[in-house]
């Protein structure tokens, strides 16, 4: 079971006003759920704090029923949560293989890692022509293949994903989403996607979640919030 679930999850900087105010959300096994909100909502807050990166002031975080509150990332990873943070994060110096060898490093033995490499290779075709160019020389929605799959790797039980369509043409993130979907739908992977692109985010979720100043203000099946001409003006800006 990986289940992920928050239990009034209070999460801040320094001394300044919480961004997250006993937050509540739970997340089943297996599908896709957007988690939506205008700059500031505290969409990336949450992806942080899920994995370690920001401590909670109070609440819980658990996977499966454990509970990661007090865990630091590297475990949280170990337990089975990968995030790509928003940056299209790659090692530069390395190669594309070098980098997607780098994601299974901890969790697989040699030549399980060179399948999970290959797998990504049919996954993503553009990294397989690229398999020997650095990081440096990707374009932008290369790089973004590049995080993506090399999260993957490491067969995560939960992918956290922030803002991956970020300056990409349209077609690379339909692409890039099609993936995503193809992928949580084959293997039963979790995916939480915080996204300002709502069109592309709900049109790949089986759910949305909104979150306005560290609250959530709506949790709905997907096409259900698509439709629902109020609540998009309100709080998604469409």
């Amino acid at each position: 079971m990986s289940t992920l679930t928050v239990e009034r999850l209070t999460v801040g900087y320094g001394d300044g006003a919480p961004v997250l105010d006993g937050l509540d959300l739970e997340i089943a096994d297996g599908g896709i759920v957007a988690l939506l909100g205008a700059n500031g909502a505290g969409k990336t807050t949450l992806l942080r704090a899920l994995t370690g990166l920001v401590p909670a002031r109070s609440g819980r975080v658990l996977l499966g029923g454990a509970d990661l509150t007090g865990l630091p990332t590297e475990d949280r990873v170990r337990r089975g949560l990968a995030l790509v943070p928003e940056g299209r994060g790659v090692v530069a110096e390395l190669t594309v293989d070098e980098n997607l060898l780098l994601g299974g490093l901890w969790r697989h033995r040699a030549a399980a890692r060179r399948a999970a490499v290959e797998e990504m290779y049919d996954l993503f075709e553009p990294l397989a022509r690229r398999r020997g160019a650095h990081g440096h020389s990707l374009s932008g929605g290369e790089r973004q293949m590049l995080a993506l799959a090399r999260a993957l790797v490491a067969r995560p039980d939960v992918l956290l994903l922030d803002e991956p369509s970020l300056g990409l043409a349209p077609l690379v993130v339909a692409q890039l989403l099609g993936v995503l979907r193809e992928t949580a739908r084959r293997t039963g992977l979790t995916v939480l996607l915080a996204e300002q692109n709502v069109t592309g985010a709900l049109s790949v979720a089986d759910r949305g979640v909104v979150l306005s100043l560290g609250e959530a203000v709506a949790d709905r099946p997907a096409a259900e919030l698509a439709a629902e001409p109020a609540l998009r003006h309100a709080y998604l800006g469409f």
